[in-house]
């Protein structure tokens, strides 16, 4: 395990094929980013009327998305599509009604009913941006929509004593409604419009509605089966490659080892290993609370305004509660990767410096200051206590969905991941020396370094750039990271938690470990723009996204297609993963979880994201409950289980394999799985299908106006969430027990003291 290797392990053909693809993918994310700064939509310097009347100037754009952000709206619903499921779509919600406000003009000037609604289509589809004079003009009656929709939305985001439904924030200021109904405005404005040089819109005629003349473009249909095509011409070519070559995969020859598992117990555990039970203490503590605040946006889909008769939104919003329940899960997933980094380097090294834990405390404390005070900020932010200043983009909460937390805090948690790097390399220094930049050491530390390098990508964007820049950025974050790089930094750790077993030699791990990056690269870089279709980014981005993105899913049906030997890891000579007690193996819940990890990232980052990736399906899905299906089966189902296998894992390290220790391991599987499941096919993805249905029989505005979700078949899906949710929670509690367990007894390994002077660690 702890040997050097000169040269590389395997041929030097892998690592150039994944420097290539690695080099390929972001060259083509550089040159969309170019495409998407210099042909997103135009912020005018001035909106006007034919007479010269000026509406609204480009700073109320801004400070409108300002005000979107500072609410906290994009927790409450979606614009372009993106943020939460319960509200409207705004962008959808202004054309919409505003169509309707000017077609009903028309009628009154003795118009048709046929002439009135072709007026306002043409209209809408008209460009009037002159880039001379940077100016839009708006027509006679989509300027009168506008002074109506003016009193719309000061109704809408009046006092709480006269909202209905869903609370909403209360706008005191007539200025600030002003100014963000100039933001939906402008946003309606880009999603009609034609684009210069196309016959679509710039968000290439999304949202579908017939009144803005919005239907589906030739080319969401065209790459929609060019996608198709290129996942099926994927799949033939890597299932033909997995069945001629079988030194792919984990079945490869050199993997049948005689299981000889070290014994937990007889591991001497170094004083930064010790710290990590107060890590895994605050992993439970937030998977707590996440699986709470997970129960009460749900009970919100069925009790706008309370929970079981008490007025729980009076003192914890929607918007709130669905912005911490995002952001937590991020950092229970974050904090679990870290601490399972944080205990396997030792392991990997063979020897740790002194002081590693005084560090891994220091990065702890910086952890915890960095969750609770961005939360605390979060809370203060949308009371409007913070100012209409910066402080509130700086201490509060930025206002993007994944990104809320505060500027202040996203620099804080970078630095505490350049701190959790710096103890990383520090314990792996002496491993590197003499060890080929090409071989599993190696790699261990190119993805650490990956994961604060593209969380801080969240950063290239400050408060007043466009959306359709910030989005870009955003989801650089979401998607990028997520998806990709902590899915690579997932394999390395995975790969030597099974060499560590001693059940994968180090040929085969290296062999996965390239494989993963090579194929990631090819179809998750440029796949990441899956989730721009319809933001105002040029239609290469359309493209692009939607071949690359199909391609994302060949890595997720090789984990299917060896999911047999794979649960047949570290089983006795003929035996089965399944059938293995926890007496002969120590280590059975760790695997199971990761088990499930290869179940929920074929079903719900694969078939689940497939399904709503395809251009044409996503034009009519985006911002459905379908959404919300593909995030919970990918995040709970890939990272949230994948937390809980580290946590096993580590587990073993602390309590003994006694019936207590067993059955809390037990029911914590079978309960978050099986809770998992509930949630998704008893309710999110029905609710999605009728959404759908909704949405195609009348309009995308109709099906994802908050009315949509009181239609009675919708709420009868809705209550069928609660046992799903209940059992999930219940298997939360046995993750809170074992890590008081863990902690209580995290001195079971202390390393003794001449061992602790050399900085030795038992293999």
């Amino acid at each position: 395990m702890h040997e050097r290797e000169q040269n590389m392990v395997l041929g030097k053909g892998w690592l150039i094929a994944a420097v290539l693809t690695f080099i390929f993918g972001f060259a083509v994310l550089g040159y969309l980013a170019f495409r998407n700064n210099t042909d997103g939509p135009p912020i005018p310097r001035e909106v006007r009327t034919a007479d010269g009347r000026v509406l609204f100037t480009g700073n109320d754009i801004k400070e409108g998305q300002n005000l979107f952000q500072r609410y906290g709206l994009m927790q409450y619903g979606t614009i372009f599509g993106h943020g939460a499921y319960l509200g409207p779509d705004f962008t959808a919600q202004y054309l919409r009604i505003s169509g309707e406000k000017a077609r009903l003009s028309y009628t009154e000037q003795r118009l048709t009913p046929a002439e009135a609604s072709e007026r306002v289509r043409s209209e809408a589809k008209q460009n009037s941006y002159d880039p001379g004079q940077n100016v839009i003009t708006y027509t006679p009656s989509q300027a009168a929509a506008y002074g109506e929709m003016i009193s719309y939305y000061r109704d809408w985001f009046g006092p709480s004593s006269t909202q209905q439904g869903l609370r909403r924030p209360y706008l005191k200021d007539p200025e600030e409604v002003r100014k963000l109904t100039s933001y939906f405005s402008w946003a309606a404005w880009v999603c009609s419009a034609t684009r210069p040089g196309t016959n679509h819109s710039y968000t290439n005629n999304w949202p579908p509605d017939s009144l803005a003349g919005n239907q589906p473009t030739p080319g969401v249909l065209m790459w929609s089966v060019i996608s198709l095509v290129a996942l099926l011409c994927g799949t033939g070519l890597i299932l033909f490659v997995f069945g001629r070559f079988e030194w792919l995969g984990w079945h490869a020859t050199d993997t049948e080892l005689a299981a000889t598992h070290p014994v937990p117990e007889e591991v001497s555990l170094t004083p930064s290993q010790r710290t990590v039970t107060w890590y895994f203490l605050v992993v439970a503590l937030l998977f707590l609370l996440l699986g709470l605040l997970g129960g009460v946006n749900a009970h919100y889909h069925v009790e706008r305004a309370g929970f079981y008769g008490l007025s729980l939104a009076e003192w914890l919003p929607y918007n709130l509660s669905r912005m911490w329940h995002v952001q937590l899960a991020l950092f229970f997933v974050a904090s679990s990767f870290l601490a399972m980094g944080i205990f396997l380097t030792p392991m990997i090294a063979g020897k740790e410096p002194r002081h590693q834990d005084k560090l891994a405390l220091i990065l702890l404390g910086a952890l915890v200051v960095v969750v609770f005070g961005s939360m605390s900020g979060e809370a203060v932010s949308l009371q409007g206590l913070l100012g209409t200043n910066s402080p509130w983009f700086w201490m509060g909460s930025q206002g993007w969905e994944y990104l809320d937390l505060g500027r202040l805090w996203q620099i804080l948690l970078t630095a505490g991941m350049l701190i959790w790097l710096l103890i990383l390399v520090r314990g792996m220094l002496d491993r590197l020396k003499g060890e080929h930049p090409g071989n599993m050491p190696w790699l261990f530390i190119y993805s650490a370094i990956s994961i604060p390098l593209f969380y801080a990508a969240g950063m290239f964007y400050g408060k007043g750039t466009p959306f359709n820049q910030i989005e870009f950025w955003r989801f650089w974050v979401v998607h990028l990271w997520v998806e990709d790089f902590l899915e690579l930094f997932t394999t390395i750790m995975v790969a030597y938690v099974f060499m560590l077993l001693g059940v994968v030699r180090v040929r085969v791990a290296t062999t996965i470990v390239y494989l993963d990056i090579i194929l990631y690269s090819l179809g998750g870089v440029i796949g990441t723009m899956h989730h721009l279709y319809f933001s105002g980014t040029p239609e290469i981005h359309m493209a692009l996204g939607a071949f690359f993105s199909a391609m994302e899913v060949i890595p997720l049906l090789l984990l299917t297609y060896e999911a047999w030997k794979f649960m047949r890891l570290g089983a006795p000579a003929g035996g089965s993963m399944l059938s293995t007690t926890a007496e002969m193996f120590p280590h059975k819940w760790a695997v199971m979880f990761l088990i499930a990890v290869g179940f929920w990232n074929f079903l719900g980052a694969g078939v689940f994201g497939f399904l709503i990736n395809l251009p044409i399906v996503s034009y009519y899905e985006i911002g459905t409950q379908w959404t919300a299906n593909h995030g919970h089966g990918a995040m709970m189902g890939v990272y949230g289980m994948l937390s809980l296998g580290f946590f096993m894992f580590v587990a073993r390290y602390f309590l003994p394999l006694d019936k207590a220790s067993n059955t809390a391991m037990g029911i914590a599987f079978w309960c978050t799985n099986l809770g998992l499941a509930l949630m998704l096919f008893i309710n999110l993805f029905p609710v999605g299908m009728l959404q759908i249905n909704q949405i195609l029989a009348t309009s995308y505005w109709e099906g994802r106006e908050p009315a949509f979700f009181m239609l009675p078949m919708v709420r009868i899906f809705e209550w069928l969430r609660l046992p799903g949710d209940a059992l999930f929670i219940i298997g939360i509690l046995p993750v809170v027990y074992l890590a008081v367990r863990m902690f209580l007894n995290r001195n079971r390994g202390v390393v003794r003291p001449a061992e602790e002077k050399q900085g030795k660690v038992a293999p």
